[in-house]
C-alpha cells in the first residue's frame, strides 16, 4: 500500500502531479487554480522551495502582491542567490509602488545573473 500524507490520503506521487498540474495551470493563465493545488503541496511539504517559488509566481500573476512578496521572501531566505526570485520580488515591489526596494532586488538579480532582462531592469546607468 502506498505511503500517504496524513489524513488526506494523498501520496508523494499525488503531490508531484499537483505541482506539475499547477505549472500547467499557471502557463494556461489560471493562477488561482495553481495556487489552490500548491496550497496542499506546501501544507504537506513546507520546505519545498520549488513549490513556494511557483506559488509566488501564481500569486503575482493573480495580482495578489502581498502573498507573492511573502513567498518570494521565503524563497530568498532559503536561496539568497536565486536571481529569478530577486527579479520577481523586485517586480512585485514595483507593482506595489515601492521603487527603492524594487531597485535593490533588480540589482541583486543582475549581479547574480547577467541575464539581459535583469541587467535592463537593474538600470546600472542611473
Amino acid at each position: 500500500m502506498p505511503e500517504t500524507s496524513g489524513s488526506t490520503g494523498r501520496t508523494p506521487e499525488t503531490h508531484v502531479i499537483d505541482f506539475r498540474a499547477a505549472e500547467q495551470l499557471l502557463a494556461a493563465r489560471d493562477p488561482r487554480g495553481a495556487v489552490k493545488l500548491l496550497d496542499g503541496v506546501i501544507a504537506t511539504h513546507p520546505e519545498n522551495t520549488a513549490a513556494r517559488l511557483l506559488r509566488a509566481r501564481a500569486f503575482f500573476a493573480a495580482a495578489q502582491l502581498r502573498p507573492a512578496e511573502l513567498e518570494f521572501q521565503i524563497v530568498l531566505e532559503r536561496e539568497p542567490d536565486n536571481a529569478f526570485a530577486h527579479f520577481a520580488l523586485a517586480r512585485t515591489f514595483e507593482r506595489q509602488g515601492r521603487p527603492d526596494q524594487a531597485k535593490r532586488h533588480f540589482r541583486l538579480a543582475a549581479a547574480l545573473d547577467p541575464n539581459p532582462e535583469f541587467l535592463k531592469a537593474a538600470n546600472f546607468d542611473s
